[in-house]
């Protein structure tokens, strides 16, 4: 018999995040679970939104501003996503 309610599926946590797969509405609130999520993990983090119209970028920074696990943040350099992916050095402790 099939199960009724499909199994969650969980992606490994790792120091990278990458939004192409979520909807631009979802960003803001996938990027603050998966800071809390790394909290105690990782000191740094990879958030790869693609270059684009900057929106997605614009949307990131706007949460990391204000999310308070957040040390500091800057643009990956250009062999890392240049200013596709963004940094984020969290606060440790």
């Amino acid at each position: 018999m099939e199960d009724e309610h499909p199994k969650t599926f969980v992606p490994e946590l790792t120091d990278e995040l990458d939004l192409h797969t979520f909807q631009p509405r979802e960003v803001a609130a996938v990027v603050r679970e998966y800071l809390d999520a790394c909290a105690g993990r990782f000191p740094v983090v990879r958030i790869v939104h693609g270059k684009g119209s900057g929106a997605l970028l614009r949307t990131v920074h706007a949460v990391l501003k204000s999310h308070p696990r957040v040390e500091s943040f800057a643009l990956a350099p250009p062999t890392r996503g240049g200013w596709g992916a963004t940094f984020v050095r969290l606060k440790q402790g």
